[in-house]
């Protein structure tokens, strides 16, 4: 079985087992609490978030170590509006291809709230325009959020250009790095934006680990209150375990990104061009150049994007049809929709995400696509 669903989750690499396992055992203790077991796993959080901090750019009272991806950026998009409210802005802009904890978090601020909601439109690529950006902030926007790159189709926004339009009106960008991190480069500073997003099941931590790095003068208001942890940001005892993992998991996907990202750039080109020379009405989706290393998503018009699925598993190719958080949702892919595409051919996509480890050519792989095309076509 050929397991090609990388953007929905990764095995935790043996590194990152050995790393946290201390933790799990012998230094179990509360990080909260001042005897020596406890002591020791302080020791070790704050140890991970520091090393956390220099991936991202940031330093290593800006991390907040949360359970993932959908966390980080519910804590981002809500804790820095609802914290801005006190200054009077009430205005959230983002864009229509986001995540769903994006999305969702925008829409739950419009109806308990009161914030107005701008989506960004982008164009057939899923690219923004910067100047789209200009255009929708307002003296009372709160935050910018919008992904780095695309978890659907691979699309990498240019970050820099959309943020600096925002940071020149002073408001805060956030960035949802989820798919980005292991890929592409992840300094704050570089990119320009106030918040940065990751989950460690992307880059071989285990699922439930994550982290929100917001600097320090951005007002962020928690969504969980208690004990204060967190310089009192995420209340609750820390997943300390957790935390080792995901700095492990981010300063080996960091050391491996420049040759792990070219390497399977070449071998991701050379899957594409033969699935659309080789399956006939297969359409590529998303920006053929600015797309993530490990992304190949297409179109098959006539198809069921499920039916595919299935008859590539029986041909051992494990792969899916779109954002693993929307599975089993009867509903064309709002991501593709927002393209441009058409509903009743949004919902022929399949997904192909690669590891950073994949070293071997993909043309069985596209073979298998052909012959899965081929016998749904033929139903």
């Amino acid at each position: 079985m050929l397991y090609l669903d990388s953007a929905a989750t990764t095995p935790v690499r043996r590194e990152v087992l050995e790393a946290m396992m201390p933790f799990l055992t012998r230094w179990f203790g509360n990080p909260s609490s001042h005897h020596t077991v406890g002591e020791a796993a302080a020791d070790a959080l704050a140890d991970a978030r520091a090393r956390v901090a220099r991936v991202l750019g940031m330093r290593a009272g800006d991390v907040v170590f949360t359970s993932g991806g959908t966390e980080a950026n519910n804590l981002a998009v809500k804790g820095i509006a609802i914290a801005a409210q006190r200054r009077g802005a009430r205005h959230v802009v983002t864009t229509p291809i986001e995540h769903e904890s994006i999305l969702e978090s925008a829409e739950y601020l419009s109806r308990v709230h009161g914030f107005d909601v701008t989506r960004v439109p982008v164009d057939e690529n899923g690219c923004l325009d910067p100047a789209a950006v200009a255009a929708a902030l307002r003296e009372d926007t709160a935050v910018l959020s919008f992904g780095y790159a695309n978890n659907e189709v691979g699309t990498v926004q240019d970050v820099a250009a959309a943020a600096a339009v925002a940071r020149e009106r002073g408001i805060p960008v956030h960035v949802d790095a989820v798919q980005a991190a292991g890929w592409l480069p992840l300094s704050a500073a570089d990119l320009g934006v106030d918040a940065i997003s990751i989950a460690g099941h992307k880059i071989g931590a285990p699922k439930g680990t994550g982290a929100l790095a917001v600097r320090g003068r951005v007002p962020l208001e928690p969504l969980l209150h208690g004990g204060g942890q967190e310089r009192g940001r995420r209340s609750g005892t820390e997943n300390v375990a957790g935390a080792v993992a995901l700095a492990t998991a981010l300063e080996l996907a960091e050391a491996e990104r420049v040759e792990a990202s070219a390497r399977v750039s070449a071998l991701r080109d050379a899957f594409i061009a033969r699935v659309l020379a080789s399956v006939p009405g297969a359409v590529l989706t998303g920006d053929p150049v600015r797309r993530l290393p490990g992304t190949a998503s297409f179109t098959f018009a006539g198809t069921s994007g499920e039916a595919v699925l299935l008859e590539l598993e029986r041909r051992g190719v494990v792969s899916s049809s779109g954002s693993a958080c929307a599975a089993g949702s009867d509903e064309p892919s709002h991501v593709l929709v927002a393209m441009g595409v058409a509903p009743e051919v949004a919902q022929t996509a399949v997904r192909f995400t690669f590891s950073h480890d994949l070293r071997e050519p993909l043309d069985a792989v596209a073979d298998a696509v052909a012959a899965s095309v081929a016998a749904v076509l033929a139903h």
